[in-house]
């Protein structure tokens, strides 16, 4: 719920084009998701937020809706004993300075000669987790020219709406470490308080020279970001402050500002309840290769003929085949033989995404569902890059390997996420790549095979010291613990751990624990915002689907509780043939939700699939 207003903003300020359909569908998909008191939330299904209200409230005004609205009176009421706008997280506060309703003296300093730091030292810019780094570096370049758009009539009505005191009398410099409570996830370390203390004294006697290097340094960095992933960026939030600053630096005629706004629509979903803005331009890899697995595992696999096909003319599409010119220099890895989370456009590899990608591409090969399998090669450069990703820890972290300490964690300043500072290891990703290691171990057991062999054990080391006591895992990219002991159990499994190791069985008996009283399991996001197992009021088909998966896989002998499960996705299929969506299921930084809207046919699916062929005489 925070993404389209960056989008509003940036074309509103640039004059980029809108349709008056474009500004209507996003007026009904924000009147839709408006709570019964008003407010907005950081995502679908959340409590409302100041993030969210004060930001979807500049959208609604921006679309047209005039502040006389009932829509837009109730926001402001919810706003109104929150002191309005002022209490808006550090990336809201960016978002009001460059629109102009909020004080660029109001915002800590984002410090851009961060980026001139030599790189050995311990908090330079380079070290930040990708997702991380590629939205406070055009943030910072913005914020070193203090950019802020026209002061329009809109503009100052909204300092009016949005701020409950005159514009004039705000005390800027307390307005910056101001955040409501409703918005707080990760308070500021006093660590972090000090270094901003430190940085905003900076700001008053910074030197106009060495600031000019650190913006074009960073302006550098950002062009090659844009080239690197054909202007689609690694995420809607630095594409549309890229498109910005391309815009403040290039000018509206320039080439880069007309590539990004070619690119715009990438992020644009309509759906039912009106058009929204994607946390990524899709999750074409990931739902793909997950689905060509799912459709192996069915015994009707030979009448997905078609399917597979099509499904492997994709896979070899969008794996990455080159490494990006002077990658290093912009603080890039090499990406030759890695896979996307969505299209090789994207330009960024993930580990996670590089594993499932795999595993689709040599099940295909090894079954001969395509007449074009992926060359030898190619395959052997997605084990290559698979092995360079690895941490030292044996486990695997996203795009990158960790570049940071931990103690990173205590500057971070976005107040609404957490771990986000740097990048982390994940069961989710350790087992992605340890399972597509494993099954190309099996079909080419001569290349590279002591080094594979060892990153094998080093990742299955990893994933048993990250079990938690009760035997679950726990998930960070889905919700929550049943999606982590998916990924738990399948990893460990398919590396060669016995079905009755303790580490197995007692991941089974966590899920059993967890069981509904009809069969299914449910978690909501509550599970990855306070990491503890919180139940769903009601089952959830996806849940229930991971954990069926899961008892399957390691050949549980409670055969009833699994027909149970079984039981309870067949009675939520559609007459269509699919499944309704429920909660949401996906997450990011542990306080943001995602929704994966192909999830909740494609895990039901796969989870029948096996049952059957583990229960062939049903």
């Amino acid at each position: 719920m925070f993404l389209l207003p960056g989008f509003a903003i940036t074309c509103m300020i640039t004059g980029t084009p809108v349709s008056a359909e474009t500004e209507k569908e996003i007026v009904r998909y924000l009147s839709n998701l408006q709570s019964a008191d008003g407010g907005w939330g950081i995502h679908i299904e959340s409590n409302p937020t100041v993030f969210g209200t004060a930001l979807n409230y500049v959208v609604m005004r921006i679309c047209g809706v005039p502040a006389e609205d009932e829509r837009l009176v109730r926001a402001r009421e919810w706003l109104r004993p929150r002191r309005g706008c002022l209490g808006i997280p550090s990336w809201g506060k960016f978002w009001l300075a460059v629109l102009g309703v909020y004080s660029w003296d109001g915002v800590h300093s984002l410090f851009p000669e961060m980026a001139l730091l030599p790189e050995w030292f311990p908090l330079h810019t380079r070290r930040l987790w990708s997702y991380c780094r590629t939205v406070y570096m055009p943030m910072s370049y913005i914020y070193g020219l203090k950019f802020t758009g026209p002061i329009s009539p809109l503009v100052q009505a909204l300092r009016t709406e949005l701020i409950f005191e005159p514009y004039e009398s705000v005390d800027w410099s307390k307005a910056r470490s101001f955040i409501a409570q409703e918005d707080l996830y990760t308070p500021h370390t006093c660590l972090l308080e000090t270094f901003f203390s430190s940085v905003n004294l900076y700001e008053k006697v910074h030197s106009t020279w060495v600031r000019r290097r650190a913006l074009e340094w960073i302006y550098k960095v950002l062009q090659k970001e844009d080239e690197f992933t054909s202007y689609i960026d690694i995420g809607p939030v630095n594409k549309v402050i890229n498109m910005l600053c391309a815009w403040i630096h290039d000018g509206p005629g320039s080439a880069a500002y007309i590539r990004h706004v070619s690119r715009l629509p990438d992020y644009l979903w309509l759906g039912r309840d009106g058009l929204k803005m994607n946390g990524t331009n899709g999750s074409q890899l990931w739902d793909t290769s997950f689905m060509v697995q799912a459709l192996a595992e069915t015994r009707y696999r030979d009448q997905f003929a078609e399917v597979f096909r099509k499904a492997h003319d994709f896979v070899d599409l969008s794996q990455i085949r080159v490494n990006h010119p002077d990658h290093a220099t912009y603080y890039r890895d090499e990406t030759k033989g890695g896979w996307p989370f969505s299209t090789r456009d994207m330009g960024w590899i993930v580990a996670d995404c590089t594993g499932e990608g795999l595993k689709a591409a040599l099940l295909c090969k090894k079954h001969k569902y395509t007449a074009t399998p992926l060359s030898d090669e190619r395959l052997q450069d997605a084990v290559n890059i698979l092995l360079l990703m690895q941490n030292a820890t044996g486990g695997y972290a996203t795009c990158e390997k960790t570049r940071g300490s931990k103690l990173f964690e205590l500057f971070n300043a976005s107040e609404v996420f957490g771990e986000i500072m740097i990048d982390y290891d994940y069961v989710e990703c350790t087992s992605s790549a340890l399972q597509g290691l494993c099954l190309f171990r099996h079909m080419y057991p001569t290349h590279r095979a002591a080094e594979i062999s060892a990153a094998i054990d080093r990742a299955i080391r990893f994933m048993r010291s990250i079990q938690r006591a009760d035997g679950s895992w726990e998930g960070l990219w889905g919700v929550g613990f049943t999606y982590g002991t998916w990924f738990g159990v399948e990893g460990l499994i398919e590396a060669g751990i016995p079905k009755t190791d303790p580490a197995i069985q007692r991941a089974c008996s966590f899920l059993l624990s967890k069981q509904q009283a009809d069969g299914g399991w449910g978690e909501t996001f509550e599970s990855c915002v306070t990491r503890q197992y919180v139940q769903h009021v009601r089952s959830q088909v996806v849940n229930t689907a991971w954990a069926v998966l899961v008892l399957l896989k390691a050949e549980h002998p409670d055969r009833a509780a699994i027909e149970r499960g079984v039981r309870l996705l067949q009675s939520r299929q559609l007459a269509t043939g699919d499944w309704a969506q429920e909660s949401i299921s996906g997450v990011f930084n542990k306080n943001c939700m995602i929704s994966y809207s192909n999830y909740k046919n494609i895990f039901p699916l796969w989870a029948l699939a096996r049952y059957v062929e583990v229960y062939p005489d049903q």
